[in-house]
């Protein structure tokens, strides 16, 4: 989840809010690569969730990133609940994920590095209290009431809120960690081709990263549950946004559809007002109840814009969302997949050619066929196995295109960050599949063997 969203005076005309996303356009030469993943932490002893206080807690990882590794601290409240270092901070989802929100870096040599020094130095701290840390999609054994909620005041409005629009936005803060990308656009056109790539193949990332084939205990029917969560969460803020691939759809298109998305939380002097279920049209008026009279920041209009969750979403930058969490060469090979669709022109238009043809129906009943069947799903003739062959193929033919070298050098470009993906293309199985196989068979049905065979 982000943080509070700083910069910017008031809103008097409603043509800035379009205008605060147009100026994320940038130059390819400025585009960058955000990742962001998130993991569950546990004690090795009891293999139970980590709580926020303790000897073994999410506090005492925090505070050893700031002691040993140079964290800059994040505060709310008094409590440390974030950390900040060169251009990437730290952060923890509702019921405890540690997430790392990475610095927005030019290749994905540069991001996967990243990603291994902040595994490296969790890991280092991990180790000196007994807490380990676990790539997956879902959490695998751990009950809700087991699941501690973090002590930020977004948190405890979204968890009062969640059970009255949906059946599973409460599993979705506690039980659930992703993998995300945010990558950049040049302009209104090309974020409006970008994001319809996004949406419409969100359904084949979900399937090659789902890894999330456990719920509390068992087997749940799902390959990547996490996205299952995704579906019964919030009707008005989720799902796959036909509008965007409606003519004229653009930054004022993307704008009318938050401003419809029913507020949180307005965020003032350290602390979140209870803004539920009420509207940021009234706020552009003045009329909103929470703060009467008051009417909004840039810095407001940025953090409503976090609170909406479709499988793809603009900022000021394309956020890619469809991913669960899982290891290592995962958190490497997301980027890589969305870099080599997105930022060569030849390898996005092929992906609009692939898409293009799809409607509604079709895109979502994509959605929920990965989720139950990864590349075993079938839709409408599409087989998600063959779909993905050909995405992975273009997404490689996007790397080479872009020709970022790497090891000083020694390797010529990107395209190895997608081995990993691959290989599940080779088997025909995912990590689901693989714990599935583990959980039927040298496992005995024991979840508990998943801690210590795929921890970081």
């Amino acid at each position: 989840m982000s943080i509070p969203q700083s910069g910017g005076g008031p809103i008097e005309r409603h043509e800035q809010l379009a205008e605060y996303l147009a100026d994320g356009c940038k130059p390819r030469q400025d585009w960058r690569i955000g990742t962001e993943h998130e993991k569950f932490g546990y004690c090795k002893d009891t293999l139970k969730p980590l709580p926020y206080e303790g000897k073994r807690s999410i506090l005492a990882v925090l505070e050893g990133l700031r002691d040993l590794h140079d964290w800059e601290p994040l505060e709310e409240g008094g409590k440390l609940i974030g950390l900040q270092k060169d251009g990437a901070n730290v952060s923890l989802e509702p019921g405890g994920q540690l997430e790392l929100s990475g610095a927005p870096l030019e290749t994905i040599h540069e991001t996967c590095d990243e990603v291994n020094a902040h595994l490296k130095d969790v890991k280092d701290i991990a180790d000196k209290i007994g807490v380990g840390f676990i790539g997956l999609g879902a959490a695998p054994i751990w009950t809700h009431d087991e699941m501690p909620l973090m002590p930020k005041g977004r948190y405890k409005l979204m968890d009062a809120y969640m059970q009255k629009v949906g059946t599973m936005g409460r599993t979705m803060m506690r039980r659930t960690c992703t993998v995300q990308v945010n990558l950049d656009f040049a302009s209104e056109a090309d974020m409006v081709q970008k994001l319809r790539v996004a949406l419409a193949l969100q359904p084949v990332a979900t399937a090659l990263f789902a890894n999330s084939p456990f719920l509390e205990g068992k087997p749940n029917g799902h390959k990547s549950w996490r996205s299952r969560v995704w579906r019964d969460l919030d009707a008005a803020r989720t799902g796959m946004l036909p509008f965007v691939f409606e003519d004229g759809f653009g930054f004022e298109r993307w704008v009318d559809y938050a401003l419809d998305v029913p507020m949180y939380f307005v965020y003032r002097d350290g602390q979140y007002i209870d803004a539920l279920g009420q509207s940021f049209r009234d706020f552009l008026k003045g009329e909103l109840p929470a703060l009467p009279g008051e009417t909004p920041m840039l810095s407001d209009w940025a953090d409503h814009l976090t609170t909406a969750f479709p499988e793809a979403r603009i900022k000021k930058f394309i956020e890619m969302r469809g991913a669960d969490g899982g290891p290592w060469r995962r958190l490497c090979a997301l980027p890589a997949f969305w870099v080599g669709l997105m930022y060569d022109q030849g390898a996005l238009d092929a992906a609009w050619d692939l898409v293009k043809g799809w409607d509604t129906e079709t895109r979502d009943a994509l959605r929920v066929a990965a989720s139950e069947g990864a590349l075993q799903a079938q839709v409408r003739g599409i087989r998600m196995h063959d779909l993905a062959r050909e995405v992975i193929s273009i997404a490689e033919a996007g790397l080479k295109a872009r020709a970022y070298p790497g090891a000083g050098g020694l390797v010529p470009d990107e395209t190895h960050f997608l081995n990993a993906l691959k290989d599940s293309l080779d088997s025909g199985k995912v990590p689901a599949d693989e714990l599935l196989d583990r959980y039927n068979g040298d496992w005995d049905s024991d979840l508990t063997r998943i801690y210590a065979d795929y921890s970081y």
